[in-house]
């Protein structure tokens, strides 16, 4: 049992949040919806939740500093989310759950997965 799963139990955490910021992504990775898609059933898949219904990638921003793709995977319990900003080739992607997992592996899975540089973890649990 690593820390941040000792804090859960010994709270009696009800859910954790994960915040993750992605800096310096392969510009090719953040601009493919099916690829976005694959990095959610992949994600899920390793932190152990299930998907509910389908992940929804959509493109949008008028402005040029927020335009890019934005996610949204609903999981039985809970939700996994995130933009990706073509500008800055950044991702910020937010996974909450009430069961258990571990943000730091949510974190290093997704830097590899979209190729970043540097990589920003915060996350809460929520009671």
């Amino acid at each position: 049992m690593n820390n941040i799963e000792k804090e859960f139990a010994e709270n009696n955490a009800w859910g954790i949040s994960a915040n993750v910021d992605l800096y310096n992504c392969d510009p090719n990775k953040i601009r493919d919806a099916d690829l976005i898609k694959e990095y959610v059933k992949e994600l899920c898949d390793f932190i152990k939740v299930t998907r509910f219904g389908k992940c929804t990638v959509v493109h949008f921003g008028e402005k040029e500093e927020i335009a890019g793709y934005s996610m949204t995977q609903l999981i039985e319990t809970s939700l996994v989310s995130g933009h990706f900003a073509n500008k800055t080739n950044a991702a910020y992607l937010d996974v909450f759950s009430c069961q258990y997992f571990d943000p730091e592996l949510v974190a290093s899975f997704s830097k590899r997965f979209f190729g970043a540089k540097k990589v920003k973890l915060n996350y809460t649990l929520r009671k």
